[in-house]
């Protein structure tokens, strides 16, 4: 494989069904590019921008990319290799070449996403997580795009488990969103990110959703745990329909803004999801192994009584101290040690929810 043509050829960033076409055509990226417009237009319609970019591609210096590749340890995995993701593969408008830090296995095949909002609740964060660790004990490959919220919950729990694999929105040498940059270094190694964009490509709005369809595209289904009307988590899930994968859904509070799209998801069809079970039921995997429960048959009444106030949508100290009518000292006291036996979590402004 010429590495200098397939990085000249993603510097056009052409449309994928363009690029495809033109490679039907002619045999390397290489002799693509200088066929030159009449070549080009024999293939498919160009508008003058698209030919002007093959054409600056055609001339474009790639030395600087390649050295990029070797310092972050990234390669190149084209349509016609034998290792493109096999579901990717399969969608109308794959990508010609996926730029990739880490490794993408044969066993990614057996894939599933998990997108949301950013602005995600504590709730959706968590539940995030925890589909995702237990989709990954189960031998499941979770997908999503490095973004805040329910996505760095899903690459989060993954890696408590297993394989977990990022999309990027931007070229492999820009991290964004910056402050998840040691989460990406996580998912590079225990994983893969990728991008079909060139280095140095920023963020822009329109590249996310060409991203949500690799996301989409890259998985067996696609789940949404919490989508605001209008999120890009359901442009995601628009696109795994387009594929004729599978769509889920997982409820939340009827008054929350966040649990609008998901709703209209479960309206529209898409699959409810409880648990882990919902999704590995649906799409024919097998049952993800049972991690043991910590123990609540040893709880005294006043411990149990405080636990089963607690839900996975967090409540605060003051708001437990007033139901239980027990001393702040005495709540504070059960809910460390809750805690410390895994059927709590402490949340951000010492807010709490169950776990077990």
């Amino acid at each position: 494989m010429s590495l200098e043509g397939w990085v000249a050829l993603s510097k056009a960033e052409l449309r994928p069904t363009q690029a495809l076409a033109l490679l039907e055509r002619f045999p390397t990226p290489r002799e693509l590019l200088a066929a030159g417009p009449a070549g080009w237009r024999s293939v498919c319609p160009l508008s003058p921008s698209e030919e002007r970019r093959l054409r600056d591609a055609a001339q474009a210096p790639v030395a600087q990319d390649l050295r990029l590749l070797e310092e972050l340890a990234a390669h190149l995995v084209t349509i016609r290799d034998l290792h493109y993701p096999a579901l990717l593969r399969q969608i109308y408008g794959a990508p010609p070449v996926l730029y990739v830090r880490g490794e993408i296995r044969e066993q990614d095949h057996r894939a599933v996403a998990i997108v949301g909002t950013r602005r995600a609740s504590p709730y959706g964060r968590l539940v995030a997580e925890t589909l995702a660790r237990d989709l990954a004990a189960a031998g499941v490959t979770v997908v999503s795009g490095l973004a805040l919220g329910v996505d760095s919950a899903a690459h989060a729990g993954a890696l408590q488990a297993g394989r977990t694999i990022g999309v990027a929105a931007c070229g492999l040498d820009v991290s964004y969103p910056p402050s998840n940059r040691a989460l990406i270094e996580r998912v590079a190694s225990q994983g893969a990110v990728v991008s079909e964009f060139p280095f140095g490509a920023r963020p822009d709005r329109w590249r996310f959703p060409a991203r949500n369809r690799i996301i989409a595209g890259m998985a067996l289904g696609t789940v949404v745990v919490e989508a605001p009307e209008g999120s890009g988590a359901l442009i995601t899930a628009d696109h795994a329909l387009d594929q004729g994968r599978e769509v889920f859904a997982v409820p939340g509070a009827v008054n929350t803004v966040q649990s609008r799209g998901t709703h209209q998801l479960l309206k529209q069809g898409a699959k409810l999801v409880e648990s882990v079970d919902d999704i590995l039921e649906e799409l024919d995997l097998p049952a993800a192994p049972k991690a043991e429960a910590p123990r609540t048959d040893d709880l005294s009444s006043a411990e149990g009584g405080l636990l089963s106030l607690l839900t996975l949508h967090e409540k605060d100290v003051d708001s437990l101290i007033q139901e239980t009518r027990l001393p702040s000292s005495q709540v504070n006291a059960i809910l460390t040690m809750l805690e410390l036996r895994g059927l709590v979590r402490r949340m951000p402004g010492n807010y709490f929810v169950r776990v077990h």
